[in-house]
């Protein structure tokens, strides 16, 4: 009988210890999103660090709230690391939010080729993600319509393949689609033009990019 009442007794003890804690947690929870509601993003780093660190509070949402927390809060590389182990989760959705991030981190710091990688990878992950969607196709866009001054800085004149009027006139026609988002004819132009003209090649990195989108678009 003593052990039944000393079991009960401590049963007491531990449960109001426990709601104690969830009502200091969820305090926590407020403090940290309204922080962010409030665009005050160096409260909100705090509050979600001591999330973290204080209340073991480390769901993949949690984590990725923390990095949003950063990148805002000009915190860009901890927010990066953040975000690539996230692509990581279990949780395709998360996975896919943060690589979409990585995209826009890259994209600020005009590393456009890693942003491009990261908002495919977004889609790769959550092919349903349509800002993923959006930043992947209107960067591609952008890019294969500069690519041509790229190539021109990084290559040596001498080692260009210069593309002829005809090669040029079918990929005015091609980012004519490109700009209706029309990836799928833009690649069909290039690549029947391909087949009779080799100079063509010359915007092999365009149809690169044509090629990604039309892969991420019939997915």
């Amino acid at each position: 009988m003593n052990q039944v009442l000393s079991f009960i007794f401590v049963v007491l003890l531990i449960i109001p210890a426990t709601w104690k804690e969830i009502a200091l947690r969820n305090k926590a929870l407020y403090r940290a999103e309204t922080a962010y509601k409030k665009t005050d993003y160096e409260t909100a780093v705090r509050e979600h660090l001591a999330l973290k660190n204080d209340f073991n509070v480390n769901s993949p949402e949690a984590n990725f709230n923390l990095n949003l927390s950063f990148q805002f809060n000009g915190q860009e590389e901890e927010a990066q690391r953040g975000f690539q182990e996230l692509t990581e989760s279990r949780n395709r959705l998360i996975a896919s939010m943060a690589s979409n991030q990585n995209g826009t981190i890259a994209g600020r710091e005009k590393d456009f080729k890693e942003a491009l990688q990261a908002f495919r990878a977004a889609l790769v992950r959550n092919p349903e993600n349509e800002t993923a969607r959006h930043n992947y196709e209107m960067l591609a866009r952008w890019l294969a319509q500069n690519e041509d001054q790229e190539e021109q800085d990084e290559q040596p004149d001498e080692d260009q393949l210069k593309p002829s009027n005809y090669a040029k006139r079918m990929k005015a026609e091609a980012d004519k689609m490109v700009d209706s988002f029309n990836f799928a004819e833009a690649q069909n132009i290039m690549e029947r033009a391909l087949q009779i003209d080799e100079t063509v090649a010359y915007y092999q990195e365009f149809m690169q990019y044509l090629d990604e989108v039309n892969e991420i678009n019939n997915q």
